[in-house]
């Protein structure tokens, strides 16, 4: 009897509270902590899946308040629902709510065993680093620290003040030498005015793309940045369909989309998503650096023998080690993420509930 015909008998969900260990900067929010949702699914054989993601207020319309709502009222629609109907009702319901749908969906992928999580051999999995310091002495002692636990791609944020955020890349650059190379994310931060200025005073060295300079919504703007400029430019926020990234496909200088599990809802989904763009001559950043462990993990996964540019799926890096609620957490070394051999999330179930602010259970 296949495991799609089995029927979801319990579902409980976790409004999570985890501490970071340095503050994580972006153009329109400084997070202290992440606040995720985590999914645990259960059939009527036992068979269990976890999904988790974190919505971050600001970067679209979803807000904690609507995705929690909306994961208590898809519970009930899923509830005793055999996993074909289960995941065709959260494809129905997920333009309203995608970040909360997918957490849903990739528990119940999880629970059907999806071969995209199952891996025969360990797999190291390259990803990159955020870059915190200003001062220019501070630049060269972190530098030097990351080059020692082995990452060779550093994220540098910038979108708050175009003057300060050319020096300090000019500065990065004065010191980065060929250690490495550096990602500049605006996280739309720019005017196309400001975005333009900024790419026409930065020399190419060492710089692998420069993401998002300008609002999701407005692709002229970008475009008109890409086309100016001498680094290859790569979308973010408006990437969420096969569409999305045809219409990238075609503009002159965008030679990237970055792409998230929490914007395709699932697995399976986003391999498509990844293998359409390799066909339109587009290159994939895979990653959310929001996602915690198991959003890593399954990210980490889909990304196994399909890209190979260093991954965003860092999240996990960047949550205080007492705040982990695994007690089988993945590994990491010299830059890379080890996820071993039928590697699955054990869960500590008393850190779990500590760690928890809200919660409710179905079943």
């Amino acid at each position: 009897m296949s495991i799609n015909n089995n029927k979801i008998k319990n579902i409980s969900c976790y409004y999570l509270n985890l501490d970071l260990i340095k503050p994580y900067k972006l153009s329109y929010k400084t997070f202290y902590n992440f606040k995720p949702f985590l999914i645990n699914i259960i059939d009527n054989e036992g068979r269990e899946g976890w999904g988790e993601q974190h919505i971050s207020p600001g970067s679209s319309f979803e807000s904690r308040e609507l995705g929690w709502n909306f994961i208590h009222n898809l519970a009930e629609k899923v509830l005793n629902k055999n996993i074909d109907t289960a995941k065709r009702i959260v494809l129905q319901n997920a333009n309203k709510s995608p970040v909360a749908s997918t957490c849903v969906y990739t528990a119940i992928e999880m629970l059907e065993e999806n071969k995209i999580l199952k891996q025969k051999k360990t797999i190291k999995s390259e990803i990159l680093t955020s870059f915190n310091s200003d001062d220019e002495e501070e630049i060269k002692e972190e530098l030097d620290q990351l080059e020692e636990l082995g990452f060779k791609t550093f994220k540098i944020k910038v979108g708050k003040n175009l003057n300060d955020d050319i020096k300090r890349v000019q500065t990065i650059q004065k010191h980065l030498h060929d250690r490495g190379q550096i990602r500049i994310d605006a996280n739309r931060g720019y005017t196309e005015k400001e975005g333009c200025y900024f790419v026409k005073s930065l020399d190419p060295f060492g710089i692998e793309l420069f993401e998002q300079p300008c609002a999701s919504k407005n692709w002229e703007a970008n475009a008109n940045v890409a086309k100016i400029s001498k680094i290859p430019i790569m979308l973010d926020e408006p990437i969420c369909s096969l569409k999305d990234i045809e219409r990238a496909s075609k503009i002159k200088g965008i030679k990237y989309c970055k792409l998230k599990l929490k914007r395709f809802y699932s697995l399976e989904l986003l391999k498509e998503a990844i293998v359409f763009a390799h066909k339109k001559g587009i290159q994939i950043v895979l990653g959310d650096g929001l996602g915690g462990i198991i959003n890593c993990w399954m990210e980490a996964m889909v990304a196994n023998n399909l890209i190979f540019k260093a991954g965003e799926y860092n999240g996990l890096m960047k949550i205080k080690k007492e705040f982990n609620y695994i007690k089988n957490p993945l590994k990491f070394e010299k830059g890379q993420l080890i996820i071993e051999k039928n590697w699955h999330p054990i869960i500590n179930t008393e850190k779990l509930f500590a760690l928890t602010d809200y919660q409710f259970e179905l079943g």
